[in-house]
């Protein structure tokens, strides 16, 4: 998840750039009264924000399944941002951004439609994708349309709490005998060196880090499946990794209090992580120079 920024940042406030400390909406706005409303983090590098693209492809679907129309071009969401960026100081940060569904009278269903709340902040990134971590499992007591990136993280907030509980990082999620995702991740398993991932569905988010792992497995023929991973698959693995656009690729290195594999990162971690880093400085170095042609 995304930290909060210092009270000096500037955010981004319904067309209006103010200070985070000066940042106010109605305590009628559907985003504090329901959640009602719609999320992303987005990861910069070097000031270039990364996968961009691919985060608006994924807002536009959240919003679409909530009845809401995004309202603001992809040009214009590219502009909002990378000015967020450069009003913050640039350099690696992480960008999140969220709709909601506007100001009204306090009802389940709106009268009429009204204007939407639109905000976004950045705040310095610090990366760690390289640091282990350890996890639990919980039980997955979502609702049934995890692929929509809502605000209503209540859930992710109590099985975080769970985990911290636990002296754990994160918990990872079963529903009916399967592996779902993490409270706050996407999860990768390794088994004698096939690696696998649960495959889209209402049980998880599309996560744009997952999915660029998946596509970095096929390009360099790492041997890699898209399909469900019971429980006992996932507290048997030789390897479990956490993917998210904040902390990028992550090894699990305990379970349970039980060690994953030999109770470090593994081989295929180790290749799969330098690939994925080879390929985000190379995408970093292109937009450089694209911006400077």
């Amino acid at each position: 998840m995304a930290a909060i920024g210092p009270a000096g940042a500037i955010v981004y406030l319904n067309g209006e750039w103010v200070p985070l400390s000066e940042a106010r909406i109605s305590v009628l706005d559907r985003g504090f009264i329901f959640g009602d409303g719609i999320y992303e983090v987005v990861p910069a590098f070097a000031s270039r924000l990364f996968r961009l693209d691919q985060h608006l492809r994924r807002l536009d679907n959240s919003l679409a399944a909530v009845r809401m129309t995004n309202p603001l071009t992809p040009a214009r969401w590219h502009a909002v941002l990378n000015a967020l960026l450069e009003r913050n100081g640039g350099g690696d940060q992480s960008v999140y951004l969220q709709i909601t569904r506007g100001v009204a009278k306090r009802d389940h269903v709106l009268p009429e439609p009204v204007p939407p709340t639109v905000f976004a902040m950045s705040s310095p990134a610090v990366r760690q994708s390289r640091q282990p971590v350890t996890a639990i499992v919980c039980e997955d007591i979502r609702w049934k349309w995890c692929q929509i990136k809502s605000i209503a993280l209540l859930p992710n907030v109590l099985m975080r709490l769970q985990a911290q509980e636990h002296g754990a990082y994160e918990a990872l999620l079963i529903r009916d005998g399967c592996l779902t995702e993490g409270a706050a991740s996407n999860v990768f398993i390794v088994k004698d060196g096939v690696v696998k991932t649960p495959p889209h569905s209402e049980n998880l988010l599309p996560g744009i880090t997952r999915d660029l792992i998946v596509e970095l497995l096929a390009e360099h023929r790492i041997p890699h499946a898209e399909a469900a991973v019971s429980e006992a698959e996932l507290r048997a693995a030789d390897e479990i990794w956490l993917t998210s656009s904040v902390r990028e690729v992550v090894p699990v290195v305990k379970l349970d209090d039980h060690p994953v594999g030999a109770g470090v990162p593994g081989p295929v971690w180790e290749r799969v992580v330098m690939i994925y880093e080879q390929f985000r400085n190379a995408e970093v170095a292109r937009a450089k120079a694209g911006a400077a042609a």
